[in-house]
């Protein structure tokens, strides 16, 4: 058995190779478990996907949903609620702020063949007007209309009832149709939750709208097809064609991408069996259900435009119109396209708008500073947007900034990605998370935390400070930055070294290799022989450390039946014996869900041994470490205290959380083993790493660094994948994400 990459975002830049990895569930739907290939790996968000089968996937649209509170006391319950509705609130503005835009998207005139074609079609549709009759057969959509502005409050108060699911009789009707179609009836609740009150009738009319449900494949989708429609069942469907599109954009969401390349879209209908890609992508286009871009490519050095610079006006003008600059057609799911550019004209406004607070406040802010965190303070005061990098240590820095801009009486809050992550700011500054203006990422979008919003909306703040900026997607970015005034100054910092975010983008990454901001590296290095070895991975070094105290300990293995039994050994015996730190303080780090060494194996003997129980509710026990999933992309640990009628009552972050029955199989985990995506954010006093020989393909340079980087006392490395480890370290960078948020950031650059 394999225990394949972490993430889905082996196939490179253009689209996951559905070949190898066909069911990773649908983008932005899974919960932070629950996308799971075939094989049991995780998905970049560090979910699990159904394994192998049309059935309901453990991340399903009701745990997006959030869970019910038991008498507010449920605060983080609560949080995850008023997240979700934040998050409407703001794509609502999005769609809004681009519908008021009136300038089509820049084309290249040079284009021909099918991206001409696609090109005028993507033209038509957006004017209103019929395309033409070699693009399309049917008459283009009406234009949409622009959304209402939503009614803001000064401060969103979270809801106190978990949103009710599809209606009974909907359920019942869909799962009927689920049942003629041969499809399993325990589908039936996401997908009417997905396709609303008219599921039934949606499903007879289309039976390939089934792939908008999460883990649901195309051969899965024609088989209930072929039995809805018999005869009437072809391969050149259209509504086959439109739907495998956007299945196909939903699952390079999940590996990380904000759209594909025309050809690698293309390319991957026809490995689907769409018998003319040309055909499906522009049948999607057409019915609005996906969006399509022209991005100028950078022009290279030599190129004959730059070197015909010195001619004459008219030699010019003409060199320009037979020079044009080369273009790539992006095709990308409308939510991530308007959140990229969303996120591009914010961080502009606050590039571009003028400073809120005079040049003394922040001198006086400087001049309390010493170092890099004086450094960083001169670059925040001439500045609206800064970042900063650096590791562990490096958070002191920002640290110090939030505690003496809100000594000289600005308006300043920072958020970490973790409640862990801001414990530990918090106590850099010597107080609870509240007194020292601290918060989480969730908690400030939703309103649970940060102080509060005016009557427009804004976030009243002069200085927003972003720790874990990695861990940014799109769309949580462009919610913080269309939250931000004008004048307001934003500063995100974080270790370049780590993972990427859960969702799609790679803001931080994109916006370091834009260089339209001024940058400030932390010189701090992580202290002690933990902090050696990863600043050494840092750099694609894998160096051998001194560790006096047993800091890092390597514990080779021959194979994951050998590598379980050292892992229960160490968490149990030898970690609290010989390094003084308990079980319930380290934390197990492996590569993927499934296999003989993945997460399940690993929880499964890890809960025999430190808390053996029958699994009276639904597979758990109180005393259970649990790690709990109350919106997509977010995990937060926690144990299990007991259950009853209304649900497994959850100790989460220091608050009490209730889940429902419902939704305990799809957003409770147990929690001793981790993968690193979902362990990223927060560090432990002992942190043991598994590497199986089964683990080399999910090995690479973010991975080891996040994974090793987990331990603040000490590291043991089960380690059975011999050279694999060094090489990864030197050689695999990260894997690549299409995005477009350099392109968009482009002629924004003074």
């Amino acid at each position: 058995m394999s225990t394949e990459p972490e993430t889905t975002e082996d196939a490179g830049p253009g689209t996951p190779d559905t070949r190898e990895t066909p069911d990773q569930g649908t983008a932005g739907e899974a919960t932070a478990e629950g996308t799971e290939t075939t094989d049991g790996t995780e998905s970049a968000d560090g979910t699990e996907t159904a394994a192998g089968q049309a059935a309901a996937p453990e991340g399903s649209a009701a745990a997006e949903e959030g869970a019910a509170v038991e008498d507010g006391a449920a605060a983080e319950l609560s949080e995850a609620e008023a997240e979700l509705a934040a998050q409407r609130i703001e794509r609502e503005r999005i769609e809004r702020r681009k519908a008021e835009k009136g300038s089509p998207i820049a084309s290249g005139g040079k284009l021909s063949g099918t991206a001409a074609d696609l090109l005028a079609a993507v033209r038509a549709v957006e004017s209103g007007e019929k395309p033409t009759a070699t693009v399309f057969a049917e008459p283009a959509p009406a234009p949409r209309r622009p959304a209402p502005e939503p009614v803001r409050r000064p401060e969103p108060v979270p809801a106190p009832v978990a949103p009710s699911g599809p209606a009974p009789q909907t359920v019942d009707a869909v799962r009927r149709v689920l049942t003629e179609g041969g499809a399993p009836d325990t589908l039936a609740v996401q997908a009417a939750a997905v396709l609303g009150e008219d599921a039934a009738a949606a499903l007879r009319e289309d039976p390939w709208q089934l792939l908008r449900v999460a883990g649901v494949r195309p051969e899965q989708a024609d088989g209930f097809a072929r039995a809805l429609l018999g005869a009437g069942c072809a391969p050149d469907d259209e509504r086959r064609g439109r739907a495998v599109t956007v299945w196909l954009l939903e699952q390079a969401a999940v590996a990380g991408h904000t759209a594909l390349d025309l050809p690698a879209l293309t390319a991957a209908l026809g490995r689907q069996g769409v018998p003319d890609p040309d055909a499906a992508v522009q049948a999607t286009l057409a019915e609005g259900e996906a969006l399509a871009f022209q991005d100028a490519l950078e022009e290279q050095p030599g190129a004959p435009a730059a070197q015909d610079a010195g001619r004459g006006a008219e030699t010019d003008e003409e060199t320009d119109e037979e020079q044009e600059r080369p273009v790539r057609v992006l095709v990308g799911l409308e939510r991530y396209a308007l959140a990229e550019e969303s996120l591009a004209d914010g961080l502009a406004r606050l590039v571009n708008s003028p400073p809120r607070e005079a040049g003394q406040d922040w001198e006086a802010v400087a001049a309390g500073l010493s170092g890099g965190a004086a450094e960083l303070a001169r670059a925040v005061a001439g500045h609206g947007l800064v970042l900063h990098t650096g590791g562990e240590a490096a958070r002191a820095e920002p640290a110090a900034l939030l505690g003496a801009a809100r000594a000289a009486g600005l308006r300043a809050f920072a958020v970490c990605h973790t409640p862990d992550g801001r414990g530990r700011l918090a106590a850099q500054l010597g107080g609870e998370p509240a007194e020292q203006g601290v918060g989480t990422v969730a908690g400030l979008l939703s309103g649970a935390e940060g102080p509060g919003r005016d009557t427009d909306g804004a976030l009243e703040l002069d200085l927003l400070i972003v720790l874990d900026a990695p861990q940014l997607d799109v769309e949580g970015a462009a919610m913080l930055v269309e939250s931000l005034p004008d004048g307001a100054r934003l500063v995100l910092s974080g270790d370049p070294g780590v993972l990427w975010s859960a969702g799609p983008g790679r803001v931080f990454a994109d916006l370091l290799a834009a260089r339209g901001c001024p940058q400030t590296a932390s010189r701090v290095p992580d202290p002690g022989p933990l902090g050696e070895l990863v600043s050494g991975i840092g750099i694609g070094e894998l160096n051998q450390v001194a560790a006096p105290g047993k800091e890092i300990v390597i514990v080779p293995v021959r194979d994951a039946g050998e590598a379980v039994h050292r892992t229960v050994q160490l968490v149990a015996d030898s970690v609290p014996r010989a390094i003084g730190v308990p079980a319930d303080q380290t934390v197990v780090i492996t590569p993927g869900h499934g296999g003989a060494a993945g997460t399940r194996a690993l929880n499964t003997a890890l809960k025999e041994r430190l808390n053996p129980g029958p699994g009276r509710f639904g597979g758990f026990d109180p005393g259970d470490r649990i790690v709990y999933s109350p919106t997509p992309g977010r995990t937060v640990p926690g144990v299990v205290v007991q259950a009853d009628a209304e649900g497994l009552h959850l100790s989460c972050a220091g608050g009490p959380v209730v889940v429902p029955r419902e939704r305990v199989e799809g957003g409770v985990r147990h929690g001793w083993a981790l993968t690193a995506h979902q362990a990223v954010g927060t560090r432990w006093p002992a942190a043991v790493v598994v590497l199986p020989g089964d683990a080399v393909q999910a090995l690479s340079r973010p991975w080891v660094y996040t994974a090793f980087g987990r331990a603040e006392r000490h590291l043991s490395v089960v380690h059975g994948v011999e050279q694999a480890l060094p090489k990864a370290v030197a050689e695999i960078p990260p894997k690549p994400r299409t995005t477009r948020l350099q392109t968009l950031l482009r002629p924004q650059e003074g």
